[in-house]
């Protein structure tokens, strides 16, 4: 491992293919523009509108950020409108040109807004690598600024200041926020989204550029050829004029995929449509019960069709039927299960036949139904609740919820969802299910900015089932995305009284952010920040674990390498040692990290002289803290192994001299 260190006031820790290097500020997390998308612009690029005339938005942000001004591009607009794949080809646009100048093409890269706190964002974060072209999505956030003409003029600062690297920057936004009237210059640095490219348009090229489907393209025809033959594509009305470019990817995806067959390219329409027809079909022509036993099914598919029936009379706040006359009146329940459309195997019912369907149902059944909300949810309560025919399918139903939410951009749903953290499942899997669903709704485009916010409330719920699934969701991608808030979140359930199992999914939160790539030097500083201040529990549990090597040295043996190459990170080891065992709270999490120490300098991880200096330090002034005491002078009946016994030689207390430690004796060899 190689260490490049420079001394700079807030010192921090990158990690880049092993190397170490000091930095004075971190900045927000970048990715690179996934590949698809720029294949889109690439190869399937479309600025023709509907009616034949020129979409301009790439081409005026081009324009932008070409100019003398600002390197600053802010694309405002509808949702719908292609906004981002237009702000991608302007920045792939000004990515070609520097390449034709005989200059290396510019890397496109997509910054997270991961703001410590949204509503308040901190500029001075962005990334400002010369030579790259950057893409800043807030569509989703800007609105809950609070001040955003300061912001935007920030961003304005900021271009300039990218103008002079080299570097390029477009910003998207919504149609209304952003501050154009508070001066001219945030006005000048706007291009409208007026107008959307053709999507028959769209959806051809798809087909013929991304696809490798050209014989697929006559689907999409929309007239006959000049010499009157041919014919009108099957898929062509699907699309209008006012359908979105996303629409029109999607369903040229759908054709893409479908089996080359009648049959396959009316399956593929219907999926596209999302059922649209056969689910106005099937509203129109049932009564309630059947409505019901719909819902049920959409719900419990694959399950047995008595456990769904019942299922369906709970819904209608029904018993079971006892009238015998009752039960022999009507159509046998296979009848009526495929008659809204379920498939019957011998006892079970299901919808897996046709994909998208039960989604289908449950968006029309919330838009048209909208007063049946309430009474949903609370029914999904009772069929979901352990021992219930909805238990063992709670992922599938979550699936369905999250798409929903998604979809309706409902964060009430989420919110139900929440309610079943403490509905007697306390199984890990339960749990890593629901934390699954969180992440996933925290992640969309406009609904994650909602998620994000509840899941700062719950970080901070007095529930240790609440608080320990925020925790498992910051374990995994949603701490890759917005890292900084990760963090906010970790640092409220780290400050939980009680060392419960929410805390100890947030140290483990915190061990595996910092193994991330790029990760560790944020958590490192953020950490070392929080453990500093005076009675900071869940700085001085977080400092604990991060330098813990007992399920992985890597983080510790990064740290030691740097501390001994660079006073600053050792001076900060020290302060949050000196921190840590000043809080009586943490002080078997000490003793136990000291131990933990003395077995990896025994193995060789890590620099033996370099530990056995820290712990001297640190031990010389609390030698009568009770974790230190404990370690140096041993407890009535606790035998130490011999790591333990070889640091005490190497700590060259003059005490020890004095007072041998308890067991001492006995423990040697």
């Amino acid at each position: 491992m190689s260490v490049d260190v420079h001394s700079v006031e807030r010192s921090q820790i990158i990690i880049a293919g092993g190397d170490v290097t000091m930095v004075e500020k971190q900045r927000l997390t970048v990715a690179d523009i996934p590949q698809v998308e720029l294949d889109v612009v690439s190869r399937a690029w479309v600025d023709t509108g509907h009616s034949g005339g020129t979409v301009m938005t790439a081409s005026d942000a081009v324009s932008l950020l070409t100019s003398d001004g600002p390197a600053l591009a802010v694309i405002s607009g509808a949702v719908g409108y292609g906004k981002r794949t237009a702000g991608i080809r302007a920045l792939w646009q000004v990515s070609r040109a520097e390449r034709d100048a005989n200059v290396e093409r510019l890397p496109l890269k997509a910054i997270s807004p991961d703001w410590d706190r949204p509503e308040k964002p901190d500029i001075g974060s962005l990334p400002d690598q010369p030579g790259t072209a950057y893409l800043l999505d807030v569509g989703a956030e800007i609105n809950g600024w609070e001040q955003p003409a300061e912001v935007a003029q920030a961003l304005v600062t900021h271009g300039e200041r990218l103008r002079r690297i080299g570097s390029y920057l477009v910003v998207i936004v919504d149609e209304h926020s952003w501050p154009e009237g508070a001066s001219g210059t945030l006005g000048r640095v706007v291009v409208r989204a007026k107008s959307r490219p053709a999507p028959h348009r769209v959806a051809q090229k798809h087909l013929e550029f991304l696809y490798g489907k050209p014989e697929r393209v006559r689907w999409l025809n929309t007239t006959l050829k000049p010499d009157g033959t041919g014919m009108v594509g099957q898929a062509a009305h699907l699309l209008s004029e006012s359908s979105a470019p996303a629409a029109a990817a999607r369903l040229a995806g759908d054709l893409a995929q479908a089996e080359d067959s009648t049959e396959g390219l009316n399956t593929a329409l219907s999926a596209f449509q999302q059922w649209r027809t056969e689910v106005n079909s099937v509203f129109k022509e049932t009564g309630a019960a059947d409505r019901a036993l719909l819902v049920a099914t959409l719900f419990l598919s694959g399950s047995e069709a008595i456990a769904i029936q019942d299922a369906s009379r709970r819904l209608l706040g029904k018993e079971p039927q006892n009238d015998v006359e009752a039960i022999l009146t009507g159509p046998d329940l296979s009848a009526r299960l495929r008659a809204v459309g379920a498939e019957v195997t011998g006892r079970h019912a299901t919808f897996d036949h046709k994909p998208g369907y039960a989604q289908a149902v449950l968006n029309h059944l919330w838009q048209q139904r909208p007063d049946i909300h309430r009474h949903l949810l609370k029914w999904l309560d009772t069929i979901t609740a352990p021992g219930e025919a909805g238990a063992s399918r709670l992922a599938v139903i979550s699936d369905l919820l999250v798409e929903l939410a998604i979809t309706e951009n409902d964060v009430r749903i989420i919110d139900q969802i929440h309610t079943w953290i403490g509905n007697g499942n306390t199984t890990a899997q339960h749990e890593e299910l629901i934390a699954g669903v969180f992440t996933r709704a925290a992640l969309a485009d406009a609904l994650g900015a909602k998620v994000r916010t509840r899941l700062l409330d719950w970080a901070q719920s007095d529930q240790e089932p609440v608080a320990k699934v925020v925790a498992l969701v910051c374990q995994g991608e949603f701490a890759t995305h917005y890292p900084r808030q990760t963090l906010v979140r970790l640092r409220h359930i780290l400050d939980r009284p009680e060392p419960d199992t929410a805390v100890r999914a947030a140290e483990t939160a915190v061990r595996a952010m910092a193994v991330q790539p790029g990760q560790l030097p944020r958590v490192w500083e953020t950490v070392i920040k929080w453990a500093t201040q005076h009675g900071h529990l869940a700085g001085h549990r977080a400092f604990l674990s991060l330098l813990d090597p007992q399920d992985d040295a890597y983080v510790l043996q990064v740290l030691m390498e740097a501390a001994n190459r660079t006073p600053e990170v050792r001076a900060a080891i020290l302060r949050g040692w000196h921190a840590a065992l000043a809080d009586i709270r943490v002080a078997n999490q000490c003793r136990d990290l000291m131990v933990a120490w003395a077995h990896v300098r025994a193995e060789g991880l890590v620099p033996r002289d370099l530990v056995t200096d820290v712990l001297r330090q640190v031990i010389t002034e609390h030698l009568y803290t009770s974790p230190v005491a404990a370690l140096v002078f041993g407890e009535p009946g606790v035998q130490y192994d011999e790591p333990v016994i070889a640091l005490r030689k190497d700590l060259h207390l003059p005490i020890l001299t004095e007072t041998p430690p308890i067991g001492s004796e006995t423990a040697e060899p």
